[in-house]
């Protein structure tokens, strides 16, 4: 790709960038949410036509129409938000557009059994009858993988690909980068996780703001430099913001307890458990992928029905019937995907932040624009959050600032409890600071935070307590020097911290 140009209304996404990838190499594509990485991606697979520019494949002058005419060419993509049928079984979106024909119609027992044998490669044994949609986010991740690698593409483009896996998921999925380099596939890995992307990368290209900083060795590009580029910073300003910690205050116990659950459970998505949660006070969740972090929160908002146990807001105890409800009581979640859960993409940031009240903002049933836009100015001033304008699809914005509308949609409400659920995924290491220094300051107003975060440092900097969930039961709290991470990997393993 060579001097690639691309405009939207007010904005200068891509800015004469170049970028290439070999042969058998992993090519890191880093940056902060909006400095361009999936606008590039997007140019490259047809999904935005290119305003300047030229790009080559296998030595060939390549264009795309569309995602699909790349895939046939040769270039196939997965994206981070999975962009399959939920309603097909594993099988059929495997074989998407490409199903095994017999003479009376689809070759079923082929494409099962064919479908059995590209998952084992994976490390992946399941039912492939059964609906995608029937699995978590992490296993159709996989099975988006696995489709794209068995396209028989000469380059894959990986958009965050790990950002729903656990542990053990990601290095099958390292397991098979390696294999593929190995093949001389070429493979973009766009990632906003460093340590990965040192493990598997060759080079690394970096951009920001629509333009590309540099395009380095990767074993040769010390980490905290690959910040400074990333952040416009020097070396020394990139190392004080990445471990920048606010210490969290200590709460006072005669604070008023904004929540008591006792003994709250549903079947087999969470053991009954207990928790309290104070004016002020963060408690972090803390687990791996399938713990029951998100089942507990689900209860805490009333999206699922709890079967065993009680809940008291401050001291009234209420039963919460439905989502609904448990906003009226100043209960707020940011769900872990923001996608699906959170966002109503083809609206603008204004309806989206105004969105929960605008009941309140309306007069005998008629919504008021000027009611909206005061409310969504102020929260896009306070949050930073980057777009031309309110009416702006929030589609439009980068990972980071849909994470922010989401955040001031709950902060309108001016919630007593706010529940993050992952609210760093998907988004760059600057992005993340400036949602942990607003946890931090809502904090100090005196709002009671759920924090949950796959990326353990998150939970221990920013928790005055931890809860640690394994196998979809609480096992431990932990407070005060015993909040660490090699207390919270040994309480997760079920060993004594002393035996690390």
């Amino acid at each position: 790709m060579r001097g690639i140009d691309k405009h939207f209304p007010g904005v200068h996404a891509l800015d004469k960038v170049d970028f290439d990838v070999r042969r058998g190499e992993v090519h890191g594509l880093m940056g902060q949410n909006g400095a361009g990485k999936s606008t590039l991606v997007k140019v490259l697979t047809g999904v935005h036509p290119r305003d300047g520019g030229t790009i080559t494949f296998e030595g060939r002058a390549f264009h795309a129409s569309s995602p699909a005419d790349a895939q046939r060419k040769g270039i196939s993509t997965v994206y981070q938000e999975v962009n399959l049928i939920p309603s097909l079984s594993v099988a059929e979106n495997l074989f998407l557009g490409r199903s095994p024909r017999a003479w009376f119609g689809l070759h079923w027992r082929q494409m099962q059994r064919r479908s059995r044998e590209l998952l084992a490669q994976f490390d992946l044994d399941i039912d492939v009858d059964e609906p995608l949609g029937s699995y978590p986010v992490a296993i159709q991740q996989m099975v988006a993988i696995a489709r794209a690698v068995d396209i028989d593409a000469r380059l894959i483009i990986l958009d965050e690909p790990t950002s729903s896996l656990d542990q053990h998921e990601t290095e099958i999925l390292f397991d098979m980068i390696g294999r593929l380099k190995a093949r001389g596939i070429g493979i973009i890995f766009v990632t906003h996780f460093l340590d990965q992307v040192y493990r598997v990368s060759d080079r690394i290209s970096v951009l920001r703001n629509g333009q590309r900083v540099g395009t380095f060795e990767a074993a040769r590009l010390p980490k905290i430099e690959l910040v400074g580029h990333m952040l416009g910073k020097s070396p020394a300003e990139a190392a004080a913001l990445e471990t920048e910690r606010l210490p969290a205050a200590e709460i006072d116990v005669e604070r008023e307890a904004v929540l008591t659950v006792r003994n709250l459970g549903r079947g087999r998505a969470i053991e009954p458990f207990d928790l309290e949660i104070r004016q002020g006070e963060v408690l972090g969740l803390a687990g791996l992928l399938g713990s029951g972090r998100t089942e507990a929160t689900r209860l805490l908002f009333g999206a699922d029905h709890a079967e065993s146990g009680t809940i008291a807001i401050g001291a009234r105890r209420v039963s919460l019937r439905s989502p609904r409800h448990a906003i009226a009581l100043g209960i707020a979640l940011c769900p872990e995907d923001r996608q699906a859960d959170g966002l109503f993409p083809e609206m603008s940031v204004r309806g989206n932040i105004a969105l929960v009240v605008q009941r309140t903002l309306s007069r005998l049933g008629v919504i008021s624009r000027r009611a909206h836009a005061r409310i969504a100015g102020e929260f896009v001033r306070r949050l930073d959050i980057a777009t031309p304008d309110l009416e702006r699809p929030v589609k439009h914005l980068s990972g980071g600032n849909q994470q922010k509308v989401i955040l001031a949609r709950w902060l309108a409400c001016n919630p007593r409890l706010l529940i993050l659920d992952e609210p760093t995924r998907g988004i760059d290491v600057g992005a993340k600071v400036e949602v942990e220094r607003l946890i931090d300051a809502l904090s100090h107003e005196g709002i009671a935070i759920v924090f949950i975060s796959s990326e353990l440092e998150e939970v221990v900097r920013r928790s005055h307590r931890i809860l640690v969930l394994r196998d979809r039961k609480v096992v431990g709290e932990l407070t005060g020097e015993a909040i660490n991470e090699h207390t919270v990997m040994d309480t997760i393993a079920g060993q004594p911290a002393h035996d690390a």
